[in-house]
């Protein structure tokens, strides 16, 4: 494929890339961690006010209408501005396309504009305890009481459930029906009595992950996407958007880290020597470039597949996996370079903790959005066409 942009690319590309050095001061957001929540909402209006939210959503839906190469475009200078992306990223790449494809008429008019301004957060329900990668184990029930759903049960690993106004959750509405049959998905308004969130702080201080809890919470019977026992379906239609262009923010940022990481090789050591100097070092750092480029060229080859066939393809998966385990590498390497200063955090350590905090948070990437054992599995089975192991 052609790597270079088109002419109208190019113009969006540089008058965003414009945009970004008017509207966003880097001094505005910790070198190191999240930003406020407050701050991060202001940031998402002002985004949405500027009409870069929602690019490749319909016009119909409040979207821009353009194809996907313009929101990975997007991804690729918010990266570059090292600004932050959107609050309601859950919404944006995974509720949202949800609620187009199964929503009524009714639902999309109350949902999607609110989404995309980011006025409403959005959060996913769809791990549990004992079934994390096991969707169709789920065993979070939802009983009809006349116009209401009553919901009991426990999900985890939900990011910005604590935040969140709004979950996409999928319940077992018919246990006596096969395990996949029987489930449905919901649309919960997390501010209804009997809903809990417990936030769950992570190895970097972040409490980015919560676990929630349902006990009688009553959910209107027009809530639910699709019909009772399409859950499966409507869920395989939020997974198959998980990524997406999205990738392309992923790999923008380890082109980043992978900048960050050569400026830092070539920093003197307290003892005077240069960590570049050592051919070991430069063999390794060769081989995260290596990965880099890999990840960079299978990240446009599943833009191909957007373009030609509308959805993303198994190539998003290959992405996501080397990723998750290179950002591993690259930010243990970096961390390691610094010697004995890299075991000091926050403030007090080398580049404000810069490295500190990305190794830390590095760690979740070979779990979060599907572990590595589920995307070999798939990439064997999808990619390779290798049979199924079991």
């Amino acid at each position: 494929m052609d790597f270079r942009d088109t002419a109208a690319e190019a113009a969006f590309r540089a008058k965003l890339r414009e945009w970004y050095a008017e509207n966003f001061d880097p001094s505005e957001i910790p070198h190191a961690g999240r930003p406020e929540v407050d701050y991060m909402r202001a940031w998402s209006r002002k985004l949405f006010e500027a009409g870069y939210v929602g690019l490749g959503w319909p016009k119909e839906y409040g979207g821009a209408g353009l194809s996907p190469s313009y929101q990975a475009i997007y991804f690729e200078e918010m990266v570059r501005a090292q600004a932050p992306e959107h609050i309601g990223i859950i919404g944006l790449n995974m509720a949202g396309p949800t609620i187009m494809a199964w929503g009524t008429p009714e639902q999309k008019q109350r949902y999607l504009q609110k989404l995309l301004s980011g006025e409403e957060i959005w959060c996913q329900g769809f791990s549990e305890p004992g079934s994390g990668s096991d969707l169709a184990g789920a065993r979070t029930t939802a009983v009809l009481d006349g116009d209401h759903w009553v919901v009991n049960g426990q999900k985890v690993w939900s990011s910005w459930a604590h935040i969140a106004d709004w979950c996409i959750l999928v319940v077992r509405t018919d246990p006596s029906a096969e395990k996949h049959a029987g489930l449905s998905y919901l649309l919960v308004d997390m501010h209804s009595p009997g809903v809990e969130v417990r936030p769950l702080k992570q190895i970097t201080g972040d409490p980015e992950f919560n676990e929630i809890f349902f006990d009688d919470v009553r959910v209107p019977k027009d809530s639910i996407l699709g019909k009772p026992g399409d859950g499966w379906k409507v869920a395989m239609t939020t997974l198959l958007h998980e990524r997406g262009t999205l990738a392309f923010a992923l790999v923008g940022q380890f082109r980043h880290h992978f900048t960050k990481l050569v400026e830092l090789a070539k920093q003197p050591a307290p003892d005077g020597s240069v960590p570049a100097d050592d051919p070991v070092v430069r063999d390794t750092i060769a081989r995260e470039w290596i990965a880099l480029q890999s990840l960079a060229f299978t990240n446009y080859r599943t833009l191909t597949t957007l373009l030609t066939k509308g959805q993303p393809g198994p190539e998003s998966s290959v992405v996501k996996l080397v990723w998750s385990e290179a950002n591993q590498r690259l930010t243990k390497l970096a961390r390691s370079l610094q010697g004995l200063s890299g075991m000091l955090d926050d403030k007090g350590g080398v580049w404000d903790g810069f490295w500190q905090y990305r190794q830390l948070r590095s760690r979740g990437n070979t779990i979060e959005a599907g572990t590595s054992e589920i995307l070999r599995n798939i990439v064997a089975e999808r990619v390779l066409g290798l049979p199924r192991s079991r």
